[in-house]
């Protein structure tokens, strides 16, 4: 199933803070069985998105945990076109 999750209080993140928080978590992912498919970041709000494949949002927290940024929100995303 994928998830969209979204991380606040980031403000001022760079390109590469944003690069370099992926491939932590990248890094470590497929030991929970998920695969992080894309962020995105928007500096001034602070608000980080990513969107990846996982069996469970918990899945996807203990990632974000492990590699020191949780995430704030964590939601379903079935449907797409």
């Amino acid at each position: 199933m994928k998830f969209m999750d979204v991380h606040h209080g980031m403000s001022g993140i760079t390109a590469e803070q944003l690069r370099a928080a992926h491939a932590a978590d990248a890094a470590v992912e497929a030991e929970e069985g998920v695969h992080f498919e894309q962020a995105w970041a928007d500096p001034d709000s602070g608000t980080v998105y990513c969107l990846s494949e996982a069996p469970s949002r918990e899945a996807v927290q203990r990632v974000h945990r492990r590699t020191g940024h949780p995430a704030d929100e964590i939601h379903p995303v079935p449907l797409s076109v």
